[in-house]
């Protein structure tokens, strides 16, 4: 590993989450997931993200308010929120906004792995770095775009998999390089 290219990268910090989620999640493509698996650290460009902008979006969990699995939503920009859907994927969320504004971006899809499901799998992304911290210490974070990309190479669509939303079902809050 060329440790002095490592340690040259720049981490988005807490800053860089503390905005509205679909403003992270746009600025999120063309960055790099970083995850330690097997003591290796794994670099992939972040593809595809989701929004889900608070409570009043009825797509996102906190629209129920704040319960026992929604408490991470409501914690510091930058928290890990990973979660269990249908009973077999773990979905990987990084929360965005205010403290106590439950705001979140689903990573959808990185590198070669383009589902959310399939890129926690093989990255080993589980359960137990709920409500951690993004960064080095916790063995996952996001560095900045190495390149500049162009507002014409990002679109954005509905998200997938939430027709029960009603009208937020339809918002275009899933963006992806072009």
């Amino acid at each position: 590993m060329n440790y002095k290219w490592y340690f040259m990268t720049k981490l988005l910090t807490h800053a860089f989450f503390n905005r509205p989620a679909e403003l992270v999640a746009q600025e999120l493509l063309g960055c790099t997931l970083c995850v330690v698996v097997n003591g290796h650290v794994e670099r992939h460009e972040i593809r595809e993200t989701e929004a889900y902008v608070g409570p009043h979006d009825l797509a996102s969990h906190a629209s129920k308010g704040r319960t026992p699995r929604t408490e991470v939503m409501f914690q510091k920009a930058g928290t890990l929120y990973v979660y269990l859907i249908y009973g077999m994927y773990e979905m990987l969320n990084i929360v965005t906004g205010e403290m106590d504004y439950p705001a979140a971006v689903l990573i959808r899809g990185v590198g070669m792995y383009d589902g959310p499901g399939k890129l926690t799998k093989a990255m080993h992304i589980t359960r137990n770095i709920n409500g951690k911290a993004l960064g080095r210490k916790t063995g996952i974070w996001v560095e900045a775009r190495p390149h500049t990309l162009q507002r014409r190479n990002i679109s954005s669509a509905p998200r997938i998999g939430v027709a029960y939303a009603k009208e937020w079902a339809h918002q275009n809050l899933r963006f992806f390089i072009s």
